[in-house]
């Protein structure tokens, strides 16, 4: 889905209204106002504020699908895939902290149509983690991907949180936390 300039730099700035304040503590006329325009001229961009949370939530979900496929099937094998993976996370992760923010408290108030079109681009991501994951673990079992895949997520989606440090300390952390845990002990 693409975004015109305006229609993006609304929704960057809805992402870090919702991330401090919460969806439901966010009216239309405030957001307007912090985007230099009114509440009404709001709707010239969006039908509503469900709508621009979900678009916020499902072209963040899109994007996080194609670039972490693209990665993956440019790598040469299942170690650089895992790399890739982690790379793009990172990048995504202390890049859009106000989107984790949000997704993680706001999703309850997501549109039901919204929220089944992230969590199936969501599926999608898991399963290109938890194949490249099986590529590099032999033996290993489908759930046992998924849940290490998961279990990254939690890591590197900790951002909001745990980014004390300067971003590019902060993403080598990251990057050693993740590959030590998602790599086999031969590849470390």
């Amino acid at each position: 889905m693409g975004h015109t300039p305006r229609r993006q730099q609304i929704l960057d700035i809805a992402a870090d209204l919702f991330a401090r304040r919460g969806f439901h503590g966010v009216s239309v006329a405030e957001l307007g106002a912090a985007c230099g325009i009114s509440g009404p001229a709001l709707y010239k961009h969006f039908p509503s504020k469900d709508a621009v949370l979900a678009e916020m939530l499902v072209s963040i979900s899109e994007r996080l699908l194609a670039e972490g496929s693209a990665r993956a099937e440019a790598s040469a094998d299942p170690r650089s895939a895992i790399e890739a993976l982690v790379e793009w996370h990172i990048e995504f992760a202390l890049g859009h902290r106000a989107l984790i923010v949000v997704q993680d408290r706001d999703w309850s108030s997501l549109p039901e149509d919204a929220r089944e079109r992230v969590r199936g681009l969501q599926r999608a991501y898991v399963d290109v983690w938890a194949d490249q994951l099986k590529r590099a673990h032999h033996g290993l079992r489908t759930e046992r991907a998924h849940a290490m895949a998961h279990a990254a997520f939690g890591l590197l989606n900790s951002t909001p949180h745990s980014a004390l440090i300067p971003d590019g300390q902060m993403h080598d952390l990251l990057r050693r936390m993740a590959l030590a845990a998602l790599l086999p002990e031969a590849d470390r």
